[in-house]
């Protein structure tokens, strides 16, 4: 089953314990972060403490009600002007609002996780495949129907060889 609009915003409404993301791509082309994207590359930066809206208020009311929001996401040096730009314009917010992110680094060693697609893991008992084109422009998003066996192992490889974003951040700079 494909996920759009309500349906996919209810899987962030519904969860109970968490919502985990695997990331493996070096950009995402979404449409709507097209004008902030360029605007960071021509020089603009926010103050991730000011940060407040949908996204970032969600986080701090689950947090609030005890629910967890993390994802991994795995990436090589040097860092593509996108992820400069979704550190500094969003995981640095997202963080300061109650998400857990990491970040395993791969460069100059083997990826655990090759050929793994990005997904979501809702509660440990729901799997939503997010398929992309090579480029980062997402096709869409699946219900994964079979096993979250595996997704579960990749959830755990992911955390256990990932270390803290703002450990990862520390010397780094966008």
């Amino acid at each position: 089953m494909l996920l759009a609009g309500e349906e996919w915003a209810a899987r962030f409404a519904g969860f109970q314990r968490e919502a985990w993301c695997l990331e493996t791509l070096p950009q995402y082309l979404m449409p709507q972060e097209a004008e902030e994207f360029e605007a960071f590359k021509g020089g603009a930066r926010i103050d991730p403490e000011a940060v407040s809206n949908e996204y970032t208020d969600r986080l701090r009311r689950q947090v609030a009600q005890g629910r967890s929001q993390g994802r991994v996401h795995v990436l090589a040096r040097p860092l593509s002007d996108y992820l400069r730009f979704e550190f500094h314009h969003y995981y640095k917010a997202h963080a300061l609002a109650g998400e857990e992110i990491r970040i395993l680094d791969v460069t100059n060693r083997p990826n655990p996780l090759e050929g793994v697609q990005d997904f979501w893991l809702f509660d440990s008992s729901e799997v939503v495949l997010m398929n992309y084109h090579s480029d980062g422009r997402q096709i869409s998003r699946e219900v994964f129907g079979g096993d979250v066996g595996p997704f579960l192992e990749h959830q755990r490889i992911a955390i256990e060889e990932s270390v803290a974003f703002e450990e990862y951040m520390k010397g780094l700079e966008l």
